[in-house]
């Protein structure tokens, strides 16, 4: 069964829409599962997961299926036993009902969820998909068998470690000083080059006179 559908922009991460959930999920369980996908989308958009055009990511007894075209995500999470190919002709769905929008229209939008216009459509293309059994998912399911075997799987634990392990990275990694502006000025120059003659004249006055002291001391001839 469909249980949760998210559309982002590749962008910046921006989810645009995710449609009306589903009512029998619990609240704890739907918040959880809907925090997983908004970090999918981030992924994708940060370019950690963006190589494959289409992926599976396992979580629990459920599985994230994602399609990036044409710089917008769709995502849809279903149960473990959902078949994969019905879950990408859903998303095929989705885009091709996205595409009749304005692209300006949804470059311009700023708000997470705020393109409402689009929840109403998922609604109605996830109803088709939910059960499986109808004669025209049974007909998507028996056309062109080998053409989910191309999509890469992988557990959402792995994703969190990578990313978890790139923080630490960042946080590891030196950072540059910087240089204060007094040393990096042009007045220290002129102080440099005003006191150093003297500074050496001094440390040489002072360095003569104890030599000479000490040259005395020593062939002083005691009476």
């Amino acid at each position: 069964m469909v249980k949760l559908t998210i559309v982002g922009r590749v962008s910046d991460g921006l989810p645009l829409a995710q449609g009306i959930r589903y009512v029998n999920e619990d609240n704890g369980n739907f918040s959880c599962y809907k925090q997983q996908g908004e970090f999918i989308l981030k992924e994708i958009s940060r370019g950690a997961l963006i190589t494959p055009s289409k992926m599976t990511i396992l979580v629990d007894h459920h599985c994230f299926n994602y399609m990036v075209e044409n710089g917008v995500v769709f995502i849809v999470l279903c149960d473990s036993s959902y078949p994969r190919k019905l879950a990408f002709h859903y998303l095929q769905d989705l885009h091709k009902e996205f595409q009749k929008f304005d692209k300006t229209l949804i470059e311009k939008i700023t708000s997470p969820y705020s393109f409402v216009k689009f929840d109403t459509i998922i609604a109605t293309i996830r109803k088709q998909y939910n059960d499986t059994r109808t004669q025209a998912n049974l007909s998507k399911l028996n056309a062109n068998r080998k053409q989910d075997l191309d999509v890469i799987t992988q557990h959402l634990s792995e994703i969190l470690e990578k990313r978890r392990s790139a923080e630490m990275l960042e946080i590891l990694a030196p950072t540059p000083q910087e240089v204060s502006s007094l040393w990096g000025s042009q007045h220290l120059e002129v102080i440099a080059l005003k006191w150093t003659p003297i500074t050496i004249l001094v440390v040489v006055s002072a360095v003569l006179v104890w030599a000479s002291l000490v040259l005395t001391n020593t062939f002083v001839i005691p009476s």
